[in-house]
Order: C-alpha cells, then structure tokens, then sequence
C-alpha cells in the first residue's frame, strides 16, 4: 500500500476485497443502533436499512461524494415517536399504532425541511449568523431532556428479565472500556449479541416468526400522512438533532483532517441529512442522523475514502430485502432492547450536558440559568400535561420537547446577553479555528 492513512483510492491501494471488507466492517459499526430504533418503535426493520442505505448514497450525492458519513437512524426523535403513538384525542382515539407511525413520518418529513430551510440560512446570512439563534444553553438542556423523556421506557423493557437486561449493560461497558480494536467500535451490537446468545441459551427465545418468513421480499414501505399535531411533536427535534449534525461532521473534520464545514460546506452536509431524514419519514423510516460509531471506525483504520461507507450503503440496502432478517432481528427480547436503552438514553443526556460543558456555557449567569430552567421544565411538564388547542375541529397539542424548544428560543432572543452565550461553533472539536465566513462559503465577515 503506498499511503497508511488519508483519503486515497482505497480500491487502488487496497484492492477490492479489503475493500468491501471495511465496507462490511462499517455495517457492523452502524447495525446495533440502527435497528434498534425500529424495533423501540414498531417500525420495519427493512425500511429502515434500505432508508439509511439510500440516505447516506442521497447524503454523498449532495455532499460531492467527499465526506466520509454514514446516516442511520436518530435516536433522538424516539420520545416524538412514542408521544405520537400514545395520543388518544380526536382522530387518533380509535386509531391502530401502525397508523399513527404514519403521522409521526409526516412529522419526520417536517423535521428533514427545517433541515432545508437552516441549510438556506447558512448560505445567505452565513453559519454564526444563524446558530445565534439556537446556541448550546438552548440546545444543550434540550438534548439532555430527550434522553431523560426516554429514562422509563428503557426502565419498563428492561424489567421483564433484569438478568438479560444487566448482561447487554455489562457487555457494552466491557466492550467499551476495556475493548480493543473492532470489538471498542461496536459494544452496541455486542451487548445485543452476547445477551441474546444467554436467552437462546436459556431457551427465551421464539423462532417462530423465522420459520414462516420469505428469504427475499419488498421492504413494507408506509406512505406518511400528515397531522397538525404530529408536525408540532417532530420539527422542534430538528434543533437539537441540527446541532448534533454540526458536532459530528466537525468530529469527521477533525478525524481525515479536511474542513468539511467549508468544503463541500455545512449548507451542503445539512441538506443532505435533511433530505435523507425527508426520504426516510415519506416512506415509513426513522427519521437519519451521521452516525459518530462510524466515525470511530474511520479513526480505527485511518482509511477515510469515502467510497468505503457509500459500498456500507449498499450492503445496508441488500439487507433491507431480507423478511427472514427482519424477522431474526425481531426475536430479540424487549428486556435485552431495554438494557441497551438504558445506557444509550442515558448517553444522549450526557452529549446534552457535553454540549454545554464544551461550548463553556456559564450557568453561574442569570440568563442562563433562568433559559436551562424553563427549557427542563416545560420539557419534562409539558410531556405529561400537554398544551392543547381546538382550532375548529382540529385539535393541535403541544408535547414537552415542542413548549421546551419555543420557549428556550424566545428567551434567547428576549433576554440580553444573547451574543455572550452563542459560543455554538465546534472549534474545538475540530482542532483548529474555523475561516471567518463569507456569504458565498459559509463564512461570515
């Protein structure tokens, strides 16, 4: 091989075989935490790889094929999924939950375009400019309320076999900890494999679904349908999962030693994402965020060519044509779903307070204490007690993450103090500063 690391031809200096096999390898790295989203929330296990398959092909279409990212399915729209399938007013009283997944894709379709419209933003007035408006004391209490939302249910599954759950949550902290290679990348899929080894083992397990399912089959693909209320659960999440965005392409920046934020730019990678997430929510798929596992995976092997994650796609998107795969997938018991939960929820907490800690956030300040304390509050109050509005026969309802999300952005903008707190450019993740902007390449003079 003539270089050991970079962006270079990977087919060329590798060969093709070694070639699929990181491709193989990043599959591995995004697969645990993928299906488990569908599988928290009833969605297809098959739209949602042939969803993150064709996002991440749409993503390095509009990106220029340079950014080494693969989409798979965002953990932090989950507490929007399960408020949509609990509503039990109007329209959605006698309505199936398989029906009401439908209307949280018409929010998920919602969510991908304020993706569009920040991608807008960033090219006219420039990347500072806008995340004024959504800085960390607003983002980052958000953040940590979608994984305090999520706390009972990884709670509730877990408690049907506490054994099962405790081995995934032992596996994943091992695995992570004190793993080396491969096996430190993916402690997701193991703790899911090594606590569902013990439950076939233990003879917890039903294979009858896999008996009955075809080998190869269409992806059940679900039309989106629409809903006021839905719509107003799903688009606030865009604001934290934006800002998750921006963490990770800064974190890939850092990792190949590119700026992607300028080149091929933030405009484009958010677009990309946006429309992925889009694509996924029309068709029945969780909505698709840049998956930091991968990332660690371009840091284990120091290959960073881009072509490696878009062959990752396509086997994501062969997978997708399997029933019987679904099905195998399926047969995991909700208490092993519920180990894993419990430390990945309690994770997304822990990226909300890093989201703050890092973009040194003073909460000894009083507009920003005062901004951090009516987004928890109204995040956590409004899940359980809701606004409701009855606008001729519609009645529109405003969930947690929505009140928290409308009420941190109007204190921001109210109170003063605003340009002291918009430290909401990663730099430091990065390595280096970014170029001042310009209007033309996401910079701002």
């Amino acid at each position: 091989m003539g270089k050991n690391q970079g962006i270079f031809d990977a087919p060329k200096e590798l060969g093709w075989g070694k070639t699929i096999v990181l491709g193989i390898q990043h599959v591995f790295a995004m697969f645990g935490a993928t299906v488990l989203v569908p599988l928290l929330t009833g969605l297809s296990v098959q739209v949602t790889l042939i969803c993150a398959g064709l996002g991440t092909l749409l993503f390095h279409l509009i990106a220029k094929g340079k950014v080494p990212a693969f989409l798979g399915s965002s953990f932090a729209f989950l507490a929007g999924y399960f408020t949509i399938t609990a509503f039990d007013f109007g329209k959605f009283e006698t309505m199936s939950t398989a029906e009401k997944l439908q209307y949280a894709g018409g929010g998920v379709i919602v969510a991908g375009l304020v993706y569009l419209l920040m991608a807008l933003l960033v090219t006219v007035v420039g990347i500072k400019r806008v995340l004024r408006f959504v800085p960390p004391i607003v983002t980052g209490p958000i953040i940590i309320l979608i994984g305090l939302n999520l706390a009972g249910t990884a709670v509730e599954s877990a408690s049907e076999n506490w054994l099962l759950a405790f081995i995934a949550i032992a596996t994943i902290v091992v695995c992570n900890i004190w793993g080396k290679g491969m096996i430190k990348i993916i402690p997701i899929l193991m703790g899911v494999v090594v606590s569902y080894v013990v439950a076939v083992l233990t003879k917890q397990v039903d294979f009858a679904e896999i008996a009955s399912a075809q080998i190869v089959g269409l992806p059940p693909f679900q039309l989106a349908k629409f809903d006021a209320s839905a719509i107003i659960i799903m688009a606030p999440i865009a604001l934290a999962t934006m800002m998750e965005h921006i963490g990770d392409i800064a974190a890939i920046s850092a990792t190949v030693g590119k700026n992607f934020i300028e080149d091929p730019g933030l405009n484009r990678t958010l677009l990309g994402d946006g429309l992925a997430t889009s694509l996924a929510g029309l068709v029945g798929g969780p909505a698709n965020t840049t998956y930091g596992e991968n990332t660690g995976v371009l840091a284990l092997t120091k290959v960073y060519d881009p072509r490696v994650i878009r062959i990752a796609a396509g086997f994501a998107i062969l997978l997708s044509f399997s029933p019987m795969f679904d099905a195998v997938v399926r047969t995991i018991p909700n208490a092993i779903i519920g180990g894993v939960s419990f430390v990945l929820y309690g994770m997304i907490s822990a990226v909300g307070v890093r989201n703050v800690v890092e973009n040194q956030i003073d909460l000894t300040k009083t507009r920003n204490l005062l901004i951090a304390a009516v987004v928890l509050v109204s995040g956590l109050g409004f899940s359980s007690h809701p606004l409701s509005f009855t606008i001729g026969e519609a009645t529109l309802e405003f969930g947690g993450l929505a009140c928290a999300a409308i009420f941190g952005i109007l204190l921001n903008a109210i109170l003063p103090g605003k340009d002291d707190a918009a430290k909401a450019l990663p730099e430091m993740e990065l390595g280096y500063e970014l170029p001042a902007d310009s209007k033309n390449k996401n910079r701002e003079k």
